[in-house]
């Protein structure tokens, strides 16, 4: 037994390698070749920029004033106060008078039937006046004052729903780098997926879509049951291959601060990986290959490695990957304004296969019951 074992492992490690590469070849490397504009496409499209804020006192202040300064000739924006118990209240009113672009939408807390964000969100959706609607968090700040053109300059013919990138800002510290290369990881699967024809998610952060697009496919109301999913549920049941376009000039980021405890940051994963055992069947097994066979890679490395046999043939496999990923990440990451984690590669790789797998099997089993 001891004689074939070595040559079962390599056999899985090679089919292992031949995955993850398909995976960088085909999807990854279309966002490597992928150019946005770089010119400003001047759109009049009238646009409702949504929000839904809870107990977001301290944020609203700082942020929503750069949403409401945009250089845009057309827009509203709609503040969805959803049951907050702090001097959210307060705030909104005197930013109320000041802006009469702003238009406050007011969720009270009922004992009897709890509300999540997909209801506060639909009540923004219904109270706004435009057809274009452009959704953000209160915590998320746009990277210029033409986010809202950048964005909705992408909804050109048969296109309803626009994917953006919506990065956390550098600090210093391993939780902190971890956090962007997974919001990097994450971004460049769904954004690739979105230019092969495979859209299978967007990020609430920064995404737009279109009232019609909403209502047509009955909103959320196929996943209201499930306390997260706004985004992604809503994209992976809505998009199309025709439908979808995405937006990655770094005019058009928002950025928002990443959790700084990794309780903080335990809990917000469990909750976000609890959805995706309702996407489309192809997308779940598209997503679990890759999931599998990155962390299997990894695993079945180490035990060729230590297995008291010739290291070059795993070795060689490894390192023919690393070149390939850096080749491909090296422009995809200067895109998404990460190169210098670039340098860190084959270590956070390895972090987030396992982190992937290991929140793939929490969020199966474990409920979410609240969005903040």
């Amino acid at each position: 037994m001891e004689t074939y074992l070595p040559d079962a492992l390599f056999i899985l490690l090679t089919f292992c390698f031949i995955v993850q590469l398909f995976y960088l070849i085909y999807y990854h490397n279309r966002l490597r070749s992928y150019k946005p504009a770089h010119e400003l496409v001047r759109s009049t499209l009238p646009v409702s920029v949504i929000i839904s804020a809870r107990n977001e006192a301290e944020k609203l202040p700082e942020n929503l004033p750069l949403i409401l300064a945009q250089n845009y000739p057309d827009f509203e924006v709609i503040l969805v106060n959803d049951c907050s118990l702090d001097d959210s209240e307060l705030v909104l009113k005197e930013l109320s008078a000041k802006y009469s672009r702003l238009k406050v939408v007011t969720i009270t807390e009922n004992d009897r039937h709890k509300t999540g964000k997909k209801f506060a969100l639909t009540m923004g959706i219904k109270a706004a006046k435009n057809e274009h609607l452009l959704f953000t968090d209160a915590d998320c700040k746009p990277a210029s004052d033409e986010w809202i053109t950048r964005m909705a300059a992408n909804f050109t013919d048969g296109i309803e729903i626009v994917l953006g990138y919506s990065p956390y800002y550098k600090t210093k510290g391993f939780l902190n780098s971890l956090i962007r290369f997974e919001t990097t990881k994450t971004a460049v699967n769904y954004l690739s997926a979105a230019l092969a024809g495979n859209t299978y998610m967007g990020i609430g952060r920064n995404l737009a879509y279109t009232k019609t697009l909403f209502f047509r496919n009955k909103g959320f109301g196929s996943h209201m049951h499930v306390m997260s999913g706004d985004d992604d549920l809503f994209v992976n049941q809505s998009a199309t291959a025709d439908n979808t376009a995405i937006e990655i000039h770094p005019d058009a980021f928002t950025f928002s601060p990443a959790k700084n405890t990794f309780a903080t940051f335990f809990v917000q994963k469990r909750r976000h990986m609890g959805v995706g055992k309702l996407y489309k069947n192809n997308h779940r097994r598209m997503l679990s290959f890759d999931a599998l066979t990155g962390f299997f890679f990894y695993i079945l490395l180490i035990l060729s490695l230590t297995l008291d046999y010739d290291p070059l043939p795993a070795l060689g496999l490894f390192l023919f990957r690393l070149i390939a990923q850096l080749i491909v990440y090296s422009k995809v990451f200067a895109k998404l304004d990460v190169k210098n984690l670039l340098w860190s590669l084959p270590f956070f790789d390895l972090v987030y296969y396992v982190y992937l797998n290991i929140f793939g099997l929490i969020g199966t089993f474990i409920k979410t019951t609240q969005w903040k």
